[in-house]
């Protein structure tokens, strides 16, 4: 094979790129000088084998990180492993000068956090770590441990308007926080309702909900909320179920099971008289109906207010970070006079930024690192998602 000037670990990997990038099998062979007949015996290897069948060493497989091709990924995680004193400013120069031309070259902070999903980057020690993605689901033991929170599925009243219940309770007591007829799903009704059960009820150590609006966000970072936002502000965890599995927050949906039958059939003529079957039901559910779970006691006889009281936001500081950062109303944050978008979920929140290597910014809200910066790009490329869905024990 008539192979430029180079490895031929490189010329098969740049091969491949760009096929994988859609350029045509004819186009590539002619720019490589070679025939079909050898092009397609290297693409049916690598199909056939994968990246194994382009290199006569051993080596690991890797996965994909940030959607970039995988052997751009497995090139800057051997080169790593070779150069280990090498930080990501100097891993994608070589990226540059080997394969310039070819493939789209990653910015640096795509490189740093492949090496960081590959554990080739120290973090400090004194920084904790984020609970990983899939942790399976917490099992209350105690009041407040989790609340459990949902919209019950939207009705018509009598005069033709929809309802939308939204239901908070207490996972260990089964006891009913909150129900209350909202006119719509929007955090401008679910946020003060919140900020009542809190001031009433003290603060939980965690809350689970399913992934849809206002509890998560489909285009919010990491599908972060401004309700969510404000829950891990206060100290409280998020759970978020897998999507479709509503028996992850089984308890809660068998309560809106009973909360259906008992006031809903028929819907009350008005927002006002269906408040009113709701908070009836909330009051007999909590002091007069025996919980067969509960060995047939009330869950108002088992449930007590958290001992977090609820006394508005707490100061965040960020003591192992170079600096701290506020996210503008736009969710943008300004460094060396260049404007980065964040997320607008994080619009008026300080975040800690730590310089990690030569140019590349570790960017954290609270303990959760969201991700890298750096200069140039001027973009943040996000890592493992700590608020991600969650898996139960039995799933």
């Amino acid at each position: 094979m008539p192979w430029r000037e180079c490895s031929v670990m490189e010329e098969r990997l740049r091969f491949v790129a760009r096929l994988l990038d859609g350029e045509s099998m004819s186009d590539v062979c002619r720019s490589f000088g070679i025939s079909r007949k050898t092009g397609y015996k290297i693409w049916n290897r690598y199909r056939a084998e994968g990246p194994l069948a382009l290199s006569d060493r051993s080596r690991r497989p890797v996965r994909y990180a940030n959607q970039l091709p995988e052997l751009i990924e497995r090139l800057i995680v051997e080169t790593k492993r070779e150069k280990p004193h090498w930080g990501a400013r100097k891993i994608r120069e070589l990226l540059v000068r080997r394969l310039a031309g070819d493939v789209r070259i990653p910015a640096k902070s795509t490189v740093h956090a492949v090496l960081d999903r590959h554990g080739l980057v120290k973090r400090a020690k004194e920084r904790r770590r984020q609970r990983p993605q899939g942790t399976p689901l917490s099992q209350a033991l105690a009041p407040n441990d989790l609340w459990c929170c949902d919209f019950k599925g939207e009705f018509k009243l009598g005069n033709g308007r929809y309802c939308y219940p939204l239901t908070v309770t207490d996972q260990a007591s089964r006891f009913i926080l909150a129900c209350e007829a909202l006119e719509s799903t929007k955090e401008d009704g679910v946020i003060p309702l919140f900020h009542r059960s809190f001031e009433a009820y003290g603060l939980p150590r965690a809350i689970r909900s399913d992934n849809g609006v206002p509890f998560a966000s489909p285009n919010g970072l990491y599908g972060l909320s401004r309700l969510s936002v404000w829950w891990l502000r206060l100290g409280i965890a998020i759970e978020r179920i897998k999507p479709g599995c509503p028996q992850q927050n089984g308890r809660h949906e068998r309560m809106h099971l009973t909360l259906k039958k008992e006031t809903t059939k028929p819907a009350g003529a008005n927002s006002l008289q269906q408040q009113a079957r709701f908070d009836d039901f909330l009051s007999e559910f909590n002091n007069e109906r025996p919980h067969e779970a509960l060995d047939m006691k009330f869950p108002a006889e088992l449930y007590t207010p958290s001992k977090r009281t609820y006394s508005g936001l707490p100061e965040i500081d960020y003591p192992f970070h170079d600096r701290d950062i506020l996210v503008t109303s736009c969710g943008r944050i300004c460094m060396h006079r260049k404007k980065i978008n964040i997320s607008t979920v994080l619009a008026g929140q300080k975040l800690g930024i730590k310089e990690v290597d030569d140019a590349i910014w570790l960017v954290s809200f609270m303990h959760y690192d969201l991700g890298y910066i750096d200069l140039e790009q001027k973009t943040l490329q996000t890592i493992d998602t700590p608020f991600g869905t969650r898996v139960s024990p039995m799933s």
